[in-house]
């Protein structure tokens, strides 16, 4: 882990009520696709005090030119001023951290089901393993509660075009939508989905509630407890 002094680039708005941040990605940092970060701003004399660091899991995979993190907007004073620092603003990140990563023995499927904000490790683990071109049958189930507040659903829709071992479901639970479940993850729609529930490793993030929910369930269907590894995304 270290601490590097970097721009920001830019941010945009990437579903309802969700913002991306690019950052600079300095020279000599490594990562793994789904490790996280701490972000540092700047708080200059006379400003209000806010929260000044915040960790994000990195929304890049590795060989992607620049760091990018994500984040529900919910009104916080870190989130504020994360929004309000302006483009070429120098902050500090201080990385990496973390071992939730895509298992390396690519003959065990990866089955990721995720809600809301857990998407941004797992779009990093998915882009690097799409470009790094493995032999791991990846399936995506997405939960979110309308297609606006899916973040990165339409780039993750053409991947899943463009490669045959990458399965991506979309789930809202209050909206339906052709080509997408409706309705809470349970039991049924994992069964759908992933018809050998002893083979894959996988993987779970969002909110708190939700993350241990699906453990609890996954375990009730006949997944193996030693193959899952979750991710809780708490006060997101």
């Amino acid at each position: 882990m270290t601490t590097y002094d970097v721009k920001l680039i830019s941010k945009r708005e990437v579903a309802e009520g969700t913002m991306e941040f690019t950052l600079e990605k300095p020279a000599g940092l490594e990562i793994r696709a789904g490790q996280f970060c701490d972000v540092k701003l700047p708080s200059p004399e006379g400003t209000p005090k806010h929260d000044g660091m915040h960790g994000f899991s990195f929304v890049n995979a590795a060989f992607e030119p620049h760091i990018a993190v994500a984040t529900r907007m919910r009104g916080t004073p870190f989130k504020e001023a994360f929004k309000n620092t302006p483009d070429g603003t120098v902050v500090k990140l201080i990385a990496p951290f973390g071992d939730f990563t895509l298992h390396k023995t690519d003959s065990v499927p990866a089955v990721f089901i995720i809600g809301g904000i857990g998407i941004t490790p797992v779009r990093s683990m998915i882009a690097q393993a799409l470009h790094d071109k493995t032999a791991h049958r990846l399936t995506l189930i997405y939960a979110n509660r309308t297609p606006a507040q899916a973040a990165y659903a339409d780039e993750l829709r053409q991947w899943a075009g463009q490669h045959p071992n990458f399965t991506f479901v979309p789930v809202y639970t209050q909206a339906r939508v052709d080509g997408a479940e409706h309705g809470r993850v349970d039991a049924d729609m994992i069964r759908r989905h992933v018809p050998d529930l002893a083979a894959p490793r996988f993987y779970l993030a969002g909110p708190e509630g939700m993350v241990k929910a699906t453990r609890a369930l996954l375990i009730a269907i006949g997944a193996n407890e030693d193959n899952i590894r979750a991710e809780e995304f708490e006060g997101y």
